[in-house]
């Protein structure tokens, strides 16, 4: 995964509002598509326009922030399954090949 990024992407083609433009009447002839990513921030819903080329690069790190959400929640249900696990006792520790190193390399 390279990118990641939460929020939403919304593609969405518009009126201009002049009677005599071709939009007005036949919507194949919309303006756009305009790209528009919604997030929060620390709380805040933040908005803002992307070009085509960045909509592209956004929908895959929405993927892969969903795709890492997804994966968090199914290890921290088989943590909880295998902690509680009566068979395992409160006393078991991972083998060492079980460790998770999280120390930079």
């Amino acid at each position: 995964m390279d990118f990641v990024a939460s929020g939403t992407l919304h593609s969405r083609t518009k009126v201009c509002g002049k009677t005599n433009c071709k939009c007005a009447t036949d919507p194949e002839a919309r303006h756009g598509p305009y790209h528009e990513w919604s997030r929060r921030i620390d709380g805040k819903l933040r908005h803002s326009v992307v070009s085509s080329s960045q909509a592209e690069l956004l929908r895959r790190a929405i993927a892969n922030h969903r795709e890492i959400l997804a994966l968090l929640h199914l290890w921290k249900d088989k943590t909880a399954a295998e902690i509680l696990n009566p068979e395992n006792g409160a006393k078991r520790k991972p083998r060492q090949s079980q460790r998770i190193n999280y120390e930079k390399t």
